[in-house]
């Protein structure tokens, strides 16, 4: 449909109108075009192409055609570097403390994401609250977990780490049921995330050798970082923050890594005295720039536009990714028990997007006002 012209009757321009802010799923078209210009530009940053009711409609589907094709991109994305996180991590911690390691790698990461951010929005939170949120995130994230998450690598396999970083979607799903209204817990979804980790456990049957109360310790410490990531990435989607993607990892990265550096420090001394070769140099600014710089944008890039179940069901297809790296480029074995355990998890994955959207698709037909469809 095109718009009227300027010398159109007023009743072409009224008709226009109702259809421009007529409700589909729930919001306006011109609110829908709003969402679709802070997706495409930034906060603060709109093109005129869908701020004005003379927009034809086939500009605003072209738009959603594309938005649509970046969510199911940025999410393979996330699953294939993520599966390969976690051999990085185990070849680095060959040379480097793991606190350190830590550290360092988001400090890179911060210093790159700055640096990708000025000039194209504005740096600083507006709110006084927003600080505080991206504090006590940042802390659990960055601090936390991933600071027991490398020290526990020192004493379990990558493949061991990989299963119980798994867990994040099983606590994120609890901790979304009380914090976020419009994600109640339901069995459909528990159900998928028991079988994927079900799944991994098949996978790492083999990997799972304890080696006395540093292993165990190791172990746990990975699932309370699990827990605290799975909390943080709630937490931040049920506060509604005017600020890009790349600014609020920036943000969440400084307030984490502050501490680990100062404990760094203490513990492991002086950063030029560490065996710095050239594997751990590539270990570092891979993880640094591609696991976290990029990992990071594109992941709170998703959180407004996927559920947190459905973002946190990548904890569950990367322990797959992640032994088959192991395999390939670090001398691990597959066994049948792999393929079968791959199986499991692909298909939890499954039950939990399937039936959401068979869900979804039962209150369209009970709320025909917002069962519009979008060619």
């Amino acid at each position: 449909m095109h718009p009227p012209k300027a010398n159109a009757p007023a009743g072409d321009v009224q008709k226009r109108d109702r259809i421009y802010k007529q409700p589909i799923h729930g919001i306006s078209l011109s609110q829908e075009c709003e969402q679709i210009n802070r997706t495409l530009c930034g906060p603060g940053r709109f093109t005129t192409h869908c701020t004005n009711a003379n927009v034809p409609r086939m500009h605003y589907t072209s738009a959603m055609k594309r938005l649509d094709w970046r969510i199911p991109a940025a999410w393979l994305t996330l699953c294939v570097v993520w599966s390969s996180t976690w051999l990085a991590i185990k070849v680095g911690l060959r040379d480097l403390p793991p606190i350190s390691y830590v550290g360092i790698r988001f400090l890179i990461a911060f210093v790159v994401l700055i640096a990708v951010s000025i000039g194209r929005t504005h740096l600083l939170p507006k709110r006084r609250s927003d600080y505080a949120v991206l504090l006590l995130t940042g802390l659990l994230m960055f601090a936390i977990n991933y600071a027991l998450l490398f020290w526990g690598e020192l004493h379990v396999s990558s493949g061991l780490a990989a299963i119980l970083q798994a867990s994040i979607p099983i606590f994120g799903m609890v901790f979304a049921h009380w914090l976020l209204p419009d994600e109640p817990l339901r069995w459909q979804r528990l159900a998928g995330a028991f079988v994927s980790i079900g799944g991994v456990a098949l996978i790492c049957a083999r990997l799972l050798s304890f080696n006395g109360w540093l292993a165990f310790l190791g172990g746990l410490g990975i699932s309370v970082g699990a827990a605290s990531a799975a909390f943080s990435n709630v937490l931040l989607k049920s506060r509604k923050m005017d600020l890009s993607p790349g600014m609020m990892a920036a943000w969440q990265m400084i307030f984490g890594t502050a501490p680990l550096l100062i404990v760094g420090l203490i513990i492991d001394g002086n950063p030029v005295r560490f065996h710095w070769t050239g594997m751990a140099i590539f270990c570092l600014l891979y993880l640094a720039i591609i696991g976290s710089s990029l990992t990071f944008l594109l992941l709170y890039w998703l959180m407004p536009r996927m559920s947190v179940t459905k973002l946190q069901t990548i904890s569950l297809i990367t322990p797959p990714g992640a032994i088959a790296l192991g395999w390939a480029l670090g001398g691990e074995r597959l066994s049948l028990w792999t393929f079968l355990g791959a199986g499991f998890v692909l298909a939890g994955v499954w039950m939990i997007f399937r039936r959401i959207d068979e869900c979804k698709s039962e209150a369209r037909l009970q709320k025909p006002s917002l069962a519009v469809p979008r060619a």
